[in-house]
């Protein structure tokens, strides 16, 4: 029986290995994001899922599915670190946005993760742009709180979400002013009584509710209280980011980030030595509020140079459908000031890093999720386009609904008679 149980082991060993799928892209470009650097010709070896060999000469193995790059250039998954996709299909139809719940009672407590809609036809337009990795983001309702948001994943299916309850998001700017009782000092207050009640989380709930929030509502702010989970505050002025770095200070080991940021470069020193991580569009340049008169198109350099980890959105151009322009605000961030590595850092790693799956995506190396962009150019040049798009080690298709029309109807021919001509 013993001798029966090895070679029933041994033999499902063998099919193991047999059925292991080997998937070699070569002959390109390698951004690695590791201190390997660029490598001018080589490639990249998956399997299983994961990458397995990143160097100029992989060893393909016999039977190995080869993807050539032609020249062009291999790169990890970019990665939207702000997003609403799966919330919203069609922004001015209720029926169709579940990225706010205004009428509500609940607000930490939210999780998009109940809204989410893996079918959301704007997931396959954003991967034709080379996203593989996102954050889903809330919107706010009756206060500051927005709720709880989630990571996904372009590659589809059902379970394309693959983290739930990443980090809660809340409004501190001056739409978040008035939500709290129409100034910031009502907003700040707010904020740090919810804290209070998270923290006597549940025996200040044993016959009513807290200060400022109900125990559902508290208990989502538990995580975030004790340092295990983000907190995204959505600030632009100046002033008060100055006020979040001081309130990170007083209620540590608190993880705060700033999203917005559209003034943020005026305190980017505070920022790095309070190591407080920023959300940017870097192509954000005008005034569209009092909180960001200070907006500049050199602000993601300033930031850079001044050491803040930094990551960027597309903020200007709206999350839910245009998440795909990504690669093209980083290389305007180019454009104004910020170093090529770094700019397409912010769009890779370094949102992973912020999220706390650093260690699983944004990189090209041995062990890492094989999320794996192939491009005809230059990622961060506008005409440039992925070939193939590789999301955890499998080969996914460039098509979405707008390819699909495109194809049906570019080469009908009408033979229908006119009904009036001139």
């Amino acid at each position: 029986m013993k001798h029966l149980v090895t070679l029933i082991a041994g033999s499902l060993m063998l099919a193991g290995t047999a059925l292991a799928q080997d998937l070699a892209v070569i002959n390109g470009r390698v951004i690695t994001n590791t201190a390997q650097g660029q490598i001018e010709s080589g490639g990249v070896l998956i399997r299983d899922g994961l990458i397995v060999e990143v160097g100029a000469n992989i060893s393909v193995p016999d039977g190995a599915t080869t993807i050539d790059a032609e020249g062009g250039w291999i790169t990890p998954g970019i990665f939207a670190a702000y997003s609403q996709l799966g919330l919203i299909e069609v922004a001015l139809e209720d029926s169709s946005n579940d990225a706010a719940a205004a009428e509500s009672d609940f607000s930490a407590a939210l999780d998009v993760a109940d809204s989410y809609n893996p079918n959301g036809s704007y997931l396959a337009t954003t991967r034709l742009e080379g996203i593989t990795r996102f954050a889903v983001f809330p919107s706010t309702g009756q206060n500051l709180f927005a709720g709880q948001g989630a990571l996904g994943h372009t590659g589809g299916g059902m379970d394309s979400l693959f983290a739930t309850q990443s980090f809660v998001f809340a409004d501190l700017s001056q739409s978040g002013a008035a939500a709290a009782g129409g100034s910031r000092a009502a907003a700040w207050a707010f904020l740090e009584a919810a804290f209070g009640d998270a923290r006597a989380y549940p025996g200040r709930f044993a016959g009513s509710d807290g200060d400022a929030l109900n125990r559902y509502d508290a208990a989502a702010l538990v995580d975030v209280v004790r340092g295990r989970m983000p907190l995204i505050l959505e600030i632009d002025r100046a002033s008060d980011i100055r006020r979040a770095i001081r309130f990170a200070a007083e209620n540590a080991p608190v993880q705060i980030v700033i999203y917005g940021a559209a003034e943020a470069w005026m305190v980017a020193d505070e920022l790095a030595a309070a190591r407080i991580p920023v959300l940017m569009d870097p192509i954000g340049n005008l005034p569209v509020s009092f909180d960001a008169l200070g907006t500049t198109l050199e602000s993601a350099a300033r930031l850079n140079y001044a050491g803040v980890t930094v990551a960027y959105t597309t903020q200007t151009a709206d999350g839910y459908f245009n998440a795909r322009l990504l690669p093209q605000h980083a290389g305007n961030a180019v454009t104004n000031g910020v170093p090529w590595d770094a700019a397409f850092r912010a769009i890779t790693l370094t949102p992973a890093e912020i999220y706390g799956v650093g260690d699983q995506y944004g990189a090209l190396t041995a062990g890492f999720a094989a999320d794996v962009v192939v491009w005809d150019g230059d990622p961060l040049e506008v005409m440039s386009a992925p070939t193939h798009v590789i999301v955890d080690g499998q080969l996914t298709d460039l098509e979405s609904r707008q390819t699909r029309l495109r194809d049906r109807y570019a080469d009908i021919e009408d033979t229908m008679p006119f009904g009036y001509r001139h």
